[in-house]
C-alpha cells in the first residue's frame, strides 16, 4: 500500500482514525478514542471525534488539526510536509512527534530523496 504522508510524517494510511473514517467503523472509533485518551492523557476524546480523512486531504479532520502547530506551520510556509523545510531535523515543533514515532521522520526523509 502506498503511503499517505501527513505534514509531520505520520502515514495516514496506517492511522486508526483514518481507517475508522474510511470504513465507517464505529467500533474502531471507540477503541481509538480509548487508546488516545490514555496515550495523550486526554479524557475528552470521544469516539464521535474520531473522524479524519488525512490532514492534507479534503474531508473530515480531527478537531486537533485546526490547532496542530506542525500542520499550521507547514501551511503558513506554503509547504506540503515538513520534508520541504530546511529545519526538519532541528525543529522543536515536529521533533516531539518523531520522538514517539521515529517512522514519521523516516517518511519525511524518504520524501526528500
Amino acid at each position: 500500500m502506498e503511503k499517505m504522508i501527513a505534514c509531520c510524517g505520520l502515514d495516514c494510511n496506517t492511522c486508526d482514525a483514518r481507517i475508522a473514517t474510511i470504513n465507517n467503523d464505529d467500533e474502531l472509533r471507540k477503541v481509538t478514542a480509548e487508546k488516545w485518551q490514555k496515550f495523550y492523557n486526554a479524557s475528552g476524546i470521544t469516539a464521535e471525534m474520531i473522524n479524519c480523512t488525512g490532514c492534507l486531504e479534503e474531508g473530515a479532520k480531527i478537531a486537533h488539526c485546526s490547532e496542530c502547530e506542525v500542520r499550521n506551520c507547514v501551511i503558513a510556509k506554503g509547504y506540503r510536509t515538513c520534508s520541504d523545510c530546511g529545519e526538519l531535523v532541528t525543529c522543536q515543533i515536529v521533533t516531539s512527534i518523531h520522538k514517539h514515532v521515529p517512522d514519521a521522520l523516516s517518511n519525511l526523509m524518504e520524501l526528500r530523496n
